[in-house]
């Protein structure tokens, strides 16, 4: 299995990082790669229990991807499982997503932790696809 660890400083609050990654208004606005929308979507992260989302791009192609917060711990970190669905919205292989917040001076740091994705071309487009999401995530932090 192959994990992922991304990590990003932000000049904000911890508090309103934490805002920022679990509030589903907020997850709206960067939540997916850049280019796509989220037309459908239970995104929750302020609470354990189930979670999904759908991410359509210009083109209408969607991608559905489902999981269970596994852990909220305000402002410090969120987990929840994350698996893909098929065309026939069969949910494939399960990873591990971590967002851990950090005070880092002046600016507050993001790790995201992406884990058992299965192997190394799994994990760098799931690298691809998180780095285009934290840049959006970036853009509204600097707010």
């Amino acid at each position: 299995m192959t994990d992922l660890r991304l990590e990003r400083r932000f000049r904000t609050t911890p508090e309103r990082l934490f805002a920022l990654i679990s509030q589903r208004a907020n997850l709206l606005t960067w939540w997916g790669p850049e280019g796509m929308h989220v037309p459908e979507d239970d995104l929750d992260f302020t609470r354990t229990g189930p979670w999904m989302s759908v991410m359509q791009n210009a083109e209408g192609g969607r991608d559905k991807v489902s999981g269970q917060v596994t852990h909220v711990d305000p402002p410090n970190s969120v987990g929840f499982t994350w698996g893909w669905h098929d065309d026939k919205d069969a949910r494939g292989a399960e990873s591990h997503v971590t967002l851990t917040v950090l005070p880092d001076g002046d600016h507050t740091r993001l790790v995201l932790d992406h884990r058992e994705l299965g192997d190394d071309e799994i994990a760098q487009n799931h690298e691809q696809g998180w780095s285009s999401s934290l840049n959006k995530l970036e853009s509204l932090a600097a707010d």
